[in-house]
């Protein structure tokens, strides 16, 4: 069993919460600078390559199913994404469910991107899990961003649920199940906000004019179906769209990054895919 394998079988066991204590899964990066930021009155941090080029950045948004993740948990791994593509990221987080509901979270993530596009800066969107569909979700708003990346995306509200890889990967994601996620979403959106409209539910929402997307998932999660029709609906409204599957491997498992070499190749892809787009 691997350090993210052990991290979902011990919170699925309930042994532990989580917390800050997320982010040991990760090695600490080199070579970069944190400085937390308010981003138009939203808490940020930027992680800054010593080497960094100028006039670009990454706009990265934390995991943590709406109602946890924090700076603290996903720093190093965005450190990682920043010192491979070689820009600077700003990590923001954003208002937690239960205690603030939709629209809270996207509101947040778009004020922080606006706050880094009014710096004439080039920038990508990045996110892993619901970080990745808010990320979505202001690439939508605010158009203009050079590329998305997303890790594991969390994406679809609808408590039906209905791809079939809950199914199928149920007995290699634990922590995934249809009642946890249901109770995420309850706990995100207001009883009168369906979780099939498109202003919460990217895929039901018109994805024409979006930058083009990379998606990186496990091919043991139960989320895997979530980047299949993305994917599909991307490239059927003219988006560029890249998937990669890896075989495997289950939610967020780039959070091992340094002491994962499939963590590190799978940085070392994004970097590699992200820095044309970018003029590098």
């Amino acid at each position: 069993m691997d350090a993210i394998e052990e991290m979902y079988a011990n919170w699925a066991a309930g042994r532990n919460s989580g917390g800050d204590h997320w982010g040991d899964v990760t090695a600490e990066p080199r070579g970069l600078d944190y400085l937390e930021v308010s981003a138009g009155g939203v808490p940020a941090m930027w992680l800054r390559p010593h080497d960094a080029a100028p006039g670009r950045a990454i706009v990265a948004v934390h995991g943590g199913g709406f109602v946890g993740g924090s700076l603290y948990t996903h720093r190093k791994m965005y450190g990682h994404l920043a010192k491979a593509v070689g820009v600077p990221v700003l990590l923001t987080t954003y208002r937690l469910a239960p205690a603030f509901r939709y629209p809270a979270q996207i509101d947040d993530v778009v004020t922080a991107y606006r706050w880094v596009r009014d710096q004439g800066l080039r920038t990508v969107l990045a996110g892993d899990s619901v970080g990745a569909g808010l990320a979505v979700h202001a690439a939508l708003r605010v158009p203009g961003a050079e590329a998305l990346l997303l890790i594991s995306p969390g994406l679809d509200l609808d408590p039906a649920l209905a791809t079939s890889s809950y199914d199928t990967n149920a007995a290699t994601d634990v922590f995934f199940t249809r009642p946890m996620v249901r109770g995420l979403i309850d706990a995100y959106l207001p009883p009168e906000v369906s979780g099939t409209d498109p202003a919460v539910n990217v895929l039901h929402a018109d994805l024409r004019g979006l930058p083009p997307i990379y998606t990186q998932v496990g091919g043991a999660e139960a989320l895997l179906g979530e980047s299949e029709l993305l994917t599909k609906l991307a490239v059927d409204a003219g988006v560029e769209a890249r998937l990669d599957v890896f075989p495997g491997r289950l939610h967020t498992f780039q959070m091992a990054a340094g002491y994962s070499a499939e963590a590190d190749e799978a940085i070392g892809r994004f970097a590699a895919w992200t820095r044309p787009r970018l003029g590098l």
